[in-house]
């Protein structure tokens, strides 16, 4: 395996649960991390890993060639970002929550299908941050 020149997590790109967050991911770390669904992803960077691995999580491959699972990519493509490495520190060094968080993505991986569902009530089918783009550029023309 030849890693990746720079952080990519690999989901499982047929479920709508992970696509709704990794736009939200993607937002946050921008350029920083590379998103490939895992029909792509796997072949090139996890080619040992079978299909129900590949679906029960996501998976961050490091340009070190580091290879993390579940909870800890998450916060490892995150920590990537400005401002979002306390969460990292926070998974790797406060005791209650690396078992915690790894509690609860292992419980989201098997209950996909009832979090999207939750995901959709909480914040609609776009979970993505806003960019406000439109509506800034509304205010700029209006109050020139």
């Amino acid at each position: 395996m030849i890693p990746p020149r720079k952080p990519t997590l690999i989901f499982d790109g047929d479920c709508r649960f992970y696509r709704r967050w990794v736009a939200r991911w993607s937002h946050v770390t921008g350029d920083r991390v590379d998103y490939l669904p895992a029909e792509v992803g796997a072949p090139m960077y996890l080619p040992k890993l079978t299909l129900e691995q590949l679906a029960a999580s996501v998976f961050l491959v490091e340009p070190s060639g580091r290879v993390t699972a579940g909870a800890e990519a998450v916060f490892r493509a995150l920590a990537t970002a400005p401002g979002q490495a306390w969460r990292l520190w926070a998974y790797e060094n406060l005791p209650a929550i690396r078992p915690a968080s790894d509690w609860f993505y292992r419980l989201m991986a098997r209950r996909r299908m009832l979090f999207s569902r939750l995901t959709v009530l909480a914040w609609g089918e776009m979970v993505a941050l806003p960019s406000y783009f439109l509506i800034r550029s509304l205010f700029v023309r209006i109050t020139a």
